[in-house]
């Protein structure tokens, strides 16, 4: 057994507030569905270290002002658990509150600003996590995989070798899609003593993001993955979302758009209950050989820190961050949105000889038995999180992405292809930084199985 408290709040705003995760200026006024925070507290033994919380927030992101802010508020509210043991992990919907202030303008009148969307957040999430560590209780736990189909790879490759993120496909020098898709699911259950699922923790490798234009509230696909799991297992359990690495992934349709459309309309779904229903009938059929164990379970946890050197920019890429800015400029964009911003420190690093600053990247390892737990800050491509996959010593490996507030890491494919996604505007470190951080996560990894010494 593992000592186990689960929490959940809703932090929707309570006043209009811009949304996160668009070129453009988008207010909410409403929810379509709430904004949550799920914490888990697990305790595996007297000591400190073998205490950890995990906030999944319901946020593109989490920036180290999110992070830090709630860190230093539990170190008074519960001193008991080391700062390095509080995680915090993003969906990346792009429905949920700014709480950023470098990427968009306040729009002015009753808008949340940046600041208090931050300072509302770090409220919510500290009380959560107060709340699920006060709630602890022995849990009995297994772990299982399965599939389920739920992104896709988002980069179309032209004849030219050219890629282009959200590219279309019925253009007659298409050619592929440039990397490959997962459709692994990773889950984590956890019973009461008495035989109760109490929670399921989902590890999909993909952005929440169908609705990732609308100007309301949401939690996009994850709401209706609650609300499926709850109807099939119980309207108390705690559903923990991770996402998994997915920088090149998307549930957005480049190919089959119009054939999922029409087997929609036959079933009567939305695309997000479409995806709900099919992670819910993977979790049942991985819950017909999944049971509650009464073994003793290994609990320990790692965390390491880089500095990962930036990419150097090249001609071409200076040049087409000139060209999209101009072009952004044109259409009506602000100067002073996050987007114009990022693509001129990009021109004027390379006009005037200097680096992009190194990014940091704090990593956690976790193991839970046969079962390992590694993160990242990143929009992490596909094929890092396959290599740590494949050479990780655990039986099974959850890689989860955005534990802080990273930009892409892509393949080396996908920088030779370019644009978004892969341009140093949002993606400052390149492949080498890629393998690098695969293999800091396998020497964690190695040291949570390493065989005791005596």
């Amino acid at each position: 057994m593992i000592t186990v408290g689960l929490a959940t709040r809703d932090f929707t705003p309570r006043r209009p507030a811009m949304l996160q995760g668009q070129m453009h200026v988008r207010i909410a006024h409403e929810a379509r569905d709430p904004l949550l925070l799920t914490a888990l507290a697990l305790e595996g033994g007297p000591t400190p270290d073998q205490r950890l919380l995990l906030i999944s927030c319901d946020l593109p992101m989490i920036p180290a002002s999110l992070w830090e802010g709630v860190r230093a508020k539990l170190r008074t509210a519960l001193p008991e658990v080391p700062s390095d043991n509080i995680l915090m992990a993003g969906t990346h919907t792009h429905e949920s509150l700014v709480i950023d202030p470098q990427f968009y303008p306040h729009p002015g009148g009753d808008v949340m600003t940046a600041q208090e969307g931050l300072e509302w957040t770090i409220a919510q999430a500290t009380a959560v996590a107060v709340e699920a560590w006060q709630r602890r209780e022995p849990h009995r736990f297994h772990f299982a995989f399965g599939h389920a189909v739920v992104g896709h790879n988002r980069r179309a490759v032209y004849a030219d070798g050219r890629s282009v993120m959200y590219g279309k496909t019925d253009r007659p020098d298409f050619r592929a899609l440039e990397g490959s898709e997962d459709h692994s699911l990773d889950m984590l259950f956890f019973w009461k003593p008495d035989g109760v699922l109490d929670a399921i923790a989902l590890a999909i490798p993909c952005p929440a993001q169908v609705d990732e234009g609308i100007t309301q509230f949401s939690a996009d696909f994850w709401h209706e993955i609650r609300v499926d799991l709850r109807r099939r297992f119980g309207r108390h359990l705690t559903v923990i979302p991770l996402c998994g690495a997915a920088g090149d992934q998307s549930p957005h349709f480049l190919l089959y758009g119009r054939e999922e459309a029409e087997m929609r309309r036959r079933r009567g779904l939305t695309e997000r209950e479409e995806i709900a229903a099919r992670v819910g009938d993977a979790v049942a059929r991985a819950l017909l050989c999944s049971h509650p164990s009464m073994d003793p379970i290994v609990f320990s946890h790692r965390v390491c820190r880089l500095l990962l050197p930036p990419r150097t920019i090249t001609r071409s890429e200076r040049d087409w961050a000139e060209q999209e800015r101009t072009a952004a400029l044109k259409r009506g964009m602000a100067a002073d949105l996050w987007w114009p911003v990022r693509l001129q420190s990009v021109l004027e690093a390379f006009d005037q000889g200097r680096a992009l600053p190194p990014e940091p990247a704090e990593i956690h390892a976790l193991r839970l038995g046969d079962l390992a737990v590694i993160t990242n800050p990143f929009e992490l491509f596909l094929d890092y999180g396959y290599q740590i996959k494949a050479r990780s010593p655990a039986i099974q490996t959850v890689v989860a992405q955005l534990v802080g507030q990273g930009f892409y890491l892509p393949t080396e494919r996908a920088v030779a292809g370019g644009h978004y996604s892969a341009h140093p505007v949002v993606a400052p470190v390149g492949p080498e930084s890629g393998q690098r951080l695969v293999e800091e996560s396998l020497h964690l990894l190695q040291s949570l199985f390493a065989p005791a010494t005596a």
